[in-house]
């Protein structure tokens, strides 16, 4: 891979980086004004479907912070419109008011098409790679299927996941069969992202954790792993980085490699290193605990410090969080934890308080 391969990339195949790259999952969102500004005149679903303002707010964090990777603005559950069913947004969050809860409703799925679903986000892409420099990717995403199928089956998102649940021990066949439809409706969307210019993509399974370790190796991963299997098929050379986050896996870190994923985005519950250790080596992102950054900036700077210690010297690692930005999050401590990790370089021993002697 050639010099200019940008930092992000480099790093989630696994190559040494002169420092590491750094990005934070939900980095265009409502903790900052430029996007406050743009949510007062249009609703959640008109920023995301119209792509001069899903630019707009895509590259606010990356004007502001200087991060490494343009996430596009977008929502998970959007390719579920396209396969007809209805979701609305308010204050509590996504609301999906007729759920897909037995196997009739899943035989009711339309087919997906991105180019004719979802054209807005092909387009943020196109528009953002024309503005972006080489050397920041931008991120395309998707859901993984069951988390998808928690929001669609759920209707709104509930503690215990109870109905979604409830569907995989009364109709183990139907819970199964809407995982496959979601995992063939996910290749061609993140193939399209990439063909529009994402350097990266990232499936994000955030329910992963509400699920048995058994149950997950069952249903969930065989459909992780059909999506990076034919996202690489479509794509062949082509193919960007394939990354896959999970929520709460702690406990089975070592399944994850058998998604086929190239690198992993992981929860704060364990030290990063701990995590590419039981993850074989693999490129791992992360993990910084999100709340960390409702703190002060010393707070947020020796927490950085402590994370990126604990991968020293080991290739293949991107800056994130454990999960995405919080609302009400202080902008200046994102910069903060932005700068620490720019600032940190591996070849030189941490000094007594952390830093690079």
């Amino acid at each position: 891979m050639s010099d200019d391969t940008p930092l992000l990339v480099r790093a989630l195949r696994g190559e040494p980086t002169p420092r590491r790259p750094v990005w934070l999952m939900r980095q265009a969102g409502r903790y900052l004004p430029g996007y406050q500004r743009v949510r007062a005149e249009v609703s959640f679903l008109d920023m995301c479907r119209r792509p001069d303002l899903a630019a707009e707010v895509t590259l606010e964090p990356v004007e502001r912070f200087g991060v490494d990777g343009a996430v596009v603005f977008s929502d998970i559950l959007l390719p579920l419109e396209a396969m007809g069913v209805a979701v609305e947004f308010d204050d509590r969050g996504p609301l999906i008011p007729e759920p897909v809860r037995d196997a009739a409703a899943i035989g009711r799925l339309a087919p997906f098409d991105p180019l004719a679903g979802t054209p807005w986000i092909l387009e943020t892409i196109e528009r953002l790679r024309a503005d972006l420099p080489r050397e920041i990717p931008v991120i395309g995403f998707s859901g993984a299927p069951f988390t998808l199928a928690a929001y669609a089956v759920e209707g709104r998102i509930s503690k215990n996941l109870t109905h979604v649940m409830g569907l995989r021990w009364r109709d183990p066949r139907a819970f199964q069969a809407l995982l496959d439809v979601l995992a063939e409706a996910t290749i061609p969307y993140l193939a399209a992202q990439a063909q529009a210019g994402a350097g990266a993509l990232q499936v994000f399974d955030t329910w992963a954790g509400e699920m048995a370790r058994d149950d997950w190796a069952r249903f969930a991963l065989p459909s992780i792993r059909r999506i990076f299997d034919g996202v690489r098929r479509l794509l062949g050379d082509a193919c960007p980085p394939l990354v896959l986050f999970t929520k709460g896996t702690s406990a089975w870190l070592e399944l994850l490699p058998e998604s086929g994923a190239d690198a992993f985005s992981v929860d704060h519950r364990l030290p990063l290193g701990e995590c590419r250790r039981r993850l074989g080596g693999a490129p791992v992102q992360g993990n910084l605990d999100p709340t960390c950054l409702h703190g002060t900036r010393d707070a947020v700077r020796e927490a950085t410090r402590a994370m990126l210690a604990s991968v020293a010297g080991q290739p293949g690692v991107v800056a994130n969080l454990g999960h995405g930005v919080i609302v009400g999050t202080p902008p200046e401590n994102v910069g903060a934890f932005v700068r620490e990790v720019q600032a940190w370089r591996d070849e030189a021993a941490p000094a007594p308080d952390g830093r690079p002697a």
